[in-house]
């Protein structure tokens, strides 16, 4: 047997006994071995994209859903470059990937060889762990060098910091299997368990909150044990202030518009709790960071103890897990959250439901309820998520996902693909126009390729819809074209290069029967930059109508 082909098997099978269930292949010829070593491996499923870079959100979405690592094979040069945009969102999001990177051997770096580039520690800082096998070579110890490898690679994406790491495996000619089965050593290692055993877990750092205390839980991308804090929170009488991808909005508790509440100063400052507990990361809602900056005590809940969020530099403390004792305090305070958040909640559907125009708001609200209760929901990180964020209801059901680690709108149709793939249910995605048209390659799937049961719903207003909401609109003159950057592209026709299904909305009624159908299709809603921003603008001076006068009550 080669070593290209004897490194690769027994790669592919230590990460399989680790654990590993699922990998993207990007097809090349210097990753032949390992190609050639997934394919042939039955107890993985095998994922197949022409495009590098949809192919590791691809595995991004895989990894988000399922939580547990995915990788992603390459060929050498710049392939390995086109993997970085997702390896930054799953840095920052805390999603954890397997890279394996094909490479040259070190005699053909530095020589102008054909696609051969500086690939050592290419991703830099961005993930977690890098390493490299070294060219294979027949001689013994070689099989525990790479199975110990492989467990190192499997267990640095877990812990202690969950996210992307970095092996790249160079490997010499023959790329492909010689006929020989041959080896110095035997190849296989003990039946059905990875070489190295994990290890105990660390000790755990927990806080506890003095009891009666007037508390808020805020949840947002990437918290852990969402429900064992959502129901601790209810049980101390504490408001629940969740994103929708933090997937804790829902029950009594729920304060489903804080960023309208906390948009009015008047109600922010009467708002001001004693504690608050963040779980995951917050960064959607401005009056959300501004408020919280200002309370007295700031616990962050970071399982790892690694990279707990605190973009406003106001965290007091930083614990593994904290306990909330079943003590509710002031009567008063939950009432207050409630009764603002009833006010704004009818101010807001008041607007929407004003009339039977498709908005991007009420389209956003209108999604959600009507998505059954096991799917699973990928949302674009720019306006879609924001309108979610400021209109949807309590519920419960629904997994909602969003690439909000580095909130780039790339890789985001590949992304809810590969989540769509891992779910176990139907799934569906609300995407804007230009993140569809980032990632036209996540349409792509070849016919012998797992295929998703997932509806994208593109709101398409020809362009980059949020700059109509920031300072920039202002620039009348220079906007248009280096703002909202109009592409004038006929979704329809995208969708009929890939043979992909296509519907175009044209009224809000005709949507439960527009996302219906199985396997991968397009819902196009059509809407307005312009009455968008009129319409967030209504939505807005309603709710914070709506709060002030029970306030002055």
């Amino acid at each position: 047997m080669n070593p290209a082909t004897a490194l690769a098997t027994v790669l592919v099978d230590e990460l399989v006994r680790c654990g590993l269930t699922d990998v993207v292949l990007a097809p090349g010829s210097r990753s032949a071995p390992l190609a050639l070593a997934l394919c042939a491996e039955e107890r993985i499923r095998l994922h197949v994209r022409i495009d590098e870079r949809s192919a590791a959100y691809l595995a991004l979405g895989l990894a988000k859903t399922s939580g547990r690592p995915v990788a992603v094979v390459c060929t050498s040069g710049s392939a390995v470059a086109n993997l970085h945009p997702a390896v930054i969102e799953a840095g920052e999001a805390r999603v954890p990937l397997i890279l394996l990177t094909a490479d040259r051997p070190p005699e053909l770096r530095d020589t102008g060889a054909n696609q051969t580039i500086d690939q050592v520690k290419l991703f830099g800082s961005t993930v977690r762990w890098y390493g490299e096998t070294g060219v294979p070579e027949n001689r013994p110890g070689q099989v525990a060098y790479w199975r110990s490898l492989a467990c190192r690679v499997w267990r640095r994406s877990l812990a202690p910091d969950p996210g992307p790491v970095h092996l790249n495996v160079p490997f010499r000619e023959p790329l492909v299997p010689d006929g020989d089965t041959t080896w110095c050593e035997p190849l296989d290692g003990a039946a059905g368990h990875p070489r190295v055993r994990g290890g105990a877990p660390s000790p755990h750092t927990a806080v506890r909150v003095p009891p009666g205390m007037r508390g808020v839980l805020v949840i947002g991308e990437g918290a852990t044990g969402v429900p064992r804090y959502v129901a601790a929170a209810e049980a101390a009488g504490w408001p629940v202030l969740s994103e929708p991808h933090g997937c804790g909005r829902y029950g009594d508790h729920a304060v489903s518009t804080y960023h309208h509440l906390l948009g009015v100063p008047e109600f922010a400052d009467r708002a001001q709790p004693d504690v608050v507990v963040v779980l995951g990361r917050p960064g959607l809602s401005r009056p959300l960071l501004s408020w919280l900056a200002r309370a007295a005590e700031h616990i962050v809940v970071d399982p790892d103890l690694a990279r707990w969020p605190d973009p406003t530099r106001t965290a007091t403390q930083v614990a593994q897990s904290v306990e909330i004792p079943a003590v509710p305090g002031p009567a008063d305070w939950l009432d207050h959250w409630r009764s603002a958040d009833l006010a704004a909640r009818t101010a807001v559907d008041r607007v929407l439901d004003r009339a039977d125009e498709i908005t991007e708001p009420r389209l956003a609200r209108d999604l959600v309820e009507l998505l059954p209760g096991d799917s699973l929901l990928t949302v674009g990180p720019s306006m879609p998520i924001r309108d979610l964020d400021q209109v949807m209801r309590p519920r419960r059901g629904p997994r909602i996902l969003a690439n909000r680690g580095a909130s780039g709108i790339d890789g985001v149709v590949s992304t809810a693909v590969g989540a769509a793939l891992a779910h176990d249910g139907p799934a569906y995605a609300l995407l804007g126009d230009l993140t569809l048209l980032h990632d036209q390659n996540g349409l792509i799937i070849g016919p012998n390729e797992p295929r998703p049961d997932l509806c994208l719903v593109v709101v398409n207003n020809d362009g980059g819809g949020i700059f109509s909401l920031l300072p920039q609109a202002a620039l009348t003159g220079p906007f248009e074209r280096v703002f909202g950057t109009p592409h004038g592209v006929d979704l329809a026709a995208v969708a009929a290069a890939t043979r992909t299904p296509y519907t175009l909305l044209t009224s809000l009624t005709e949507l439960p029967k527009a996302i219906l159908g199985e396997g991968i299709r397009i819902v196009e809603a059509q809407t307005d930059r312009t009455r968008n921003a009129e319409i967030h603008t209504l939505i807005r001076d309603a709710a914070t109508r709506a709060v002030r006068d029970l306030m002055s009550i």
